[in-house]
């Protein structure tokens, strides 16, 4: 279970709000479309991962499991692929302080200000130090805290959601179908520039998709890598699960809300906010009465970043000690410059901290989707034997 809100606990993150919040804004309400899309796809590339992940994993000396794409590419395809293995450790030790960390600081940063006014740069010492004592209790710090944190953190967004949508039901059938006619439409758009809306829908519509389930990207294995279980078929159906709950559930309720408030749309509207954050705020403050949808936007930012930066912290921290064979003062020097890194997502530009997050997303889901088309023959013979002994 550990392993799973662990896992949860780095894929529900600021982009089910602020970043599925910008892509509407951007992409118009067909990026909703072709966030399910990628989903679909993402339960499958998740599920075959974790697989694998199991199937391949190493145990340490001290007992403890640890794999992800590295280990799998290197042992399921042989040391010949060693330099793609390489590869993926490298991007996903640079990505964890993107996607895992600077992104989401800045949005913890911006929740932090609004509710208590509280200046950036001192949000950012005050996590750098929360982050820091928790990460040196490793996987199993990192697993308890994220066992009680995920949980409740997700219960009190889709409650909050679910009261939004309720409050506005009768316009919900008339947001579904936007969303739907918007993914194919060809209105010129920008000039004279045909599909240029199918184009901004669908680009939004994947990249926050990736951002926020990250199925592909070869993360969430790590996590998954760690647990007891010794059956890598029936671990994996929680990454189905993991994808289900992030995209389906969580990023729809978002979406539905921004549709529903009424909001102008587009990349001016987006700008007039001091971040994607901030819109999803007023989105909220539209149908709930005073400030109370501001509230709950800026706690739920506050826990799913903060759960995000742990859940990174482990991965990292395996990137890392692929890289240098588990040398313990790379790792201990890891998670100082780690936690340190917290200061400067809360400092930094918000629009930069994420396009740094999906340039590393994409450089990282490369090696491992590689290694998964290569793999694919044995995740189908997994899934096989797993269902012919049952």
């Amino acid at each position: 279970f550990q392993a799973v809100t662990t896992a949860l606990a780095g894929t529900v993150g600021t982009g089910n709000i602020a970043g599925v919040t910008g892509a509407i804004f951007v992409g118009g309400p067909g990026a909703v479309f072709w966030m399910w899309v990628s989903a679909f796809f993402g339960m499958c590339t998740k599920y075959a991962e974790i697989a694998l992940s199991i199937q391949y994993r190493e145990t340490d000396e001290g007992g403890a499991h640890r794999g992800g794409p590295m280990y799998y590419i290197e042992k399921g395809l042989g040391r010949g692929w060693k330099p793609l293995a390489v590869l993926f450790a490298l991007f996903g030790g640079f990505a964890s302080f993107g996607i895992g960390n600077i992104s989401q600081s800045s949005e913890i940063a911006g929740a932090m200000n609004g509710l208590f006014g509280i200046d950036p740069l001192v949000t950012g010492i005050l996590l750098a130090v929360i982050v820091g004592v928790v990460i040196i209790g490793g996987v199993k710090r990192i697993g308890q805290v994220a066992s009680y944190l995920v949980p409740f953190m997700a219960s009190f967004y889709i409650l909050a959601g679910i009261a939004v949508i309720l409050l506005r039901i009768t316009q919900v059938p008339a947001a579904l179908a936007s969303i739907v006619t918007s993914a194919f439409s060809f209105e010129a758009v920008g000039g004279g520039v045909f599909g240029y809306a199918i184009m901004a829908a669908m680009k939004q519509g994947f990249a926050r998709g990736v951002f926020s389930n990250e199925a592909g990207l070869g993360s969430a294995p790590m996590a998954h890598a760690a647990s007891s279980t010794d059956e890598p078929a029936e671990q994996a159906m929680w990454g189905v699960f993991e994808v289900f709950v992030d995209t389906i559930v969580i990023c729809t309720i978002t979406s539905l809300t921004v549709l529903l408030s009424g909001l102008p749309l587009g990349e001016a509207a987006l700008d007039s906010y001091t971040s994607n954050g901030a819109a999803a705020v007023a989105a909220f403050n539209t149908i709930l009465p005073g400030t109370i949808g501001g509230v709950v936007i800026q706690i739920s930012l506050l826990f799913f970043a903060l759960s995000t930066i742990l859940g990174w912290s482990y991965y990292g921290e395996q990137c890392w000690g692929y890289l240098t064979h588990d040398s313990k003062m790379v790792k201990a020097l890891f998670k100082a410059v780690f936690a340190l890194v917290c200061i400067v997502g809360a400092t930094g530009s918000g629009k930069l901290m994420w396009d740094i997050a999906d340039t590393l997303n994409g450089m990282m889901a490369i090696p491992n989707l590689v290694g998964l088309l290569a793999l694919s023959g044995v995740v189908a013979r997994i899934t096989r034997d797993y269902f012919k002994e049952r």
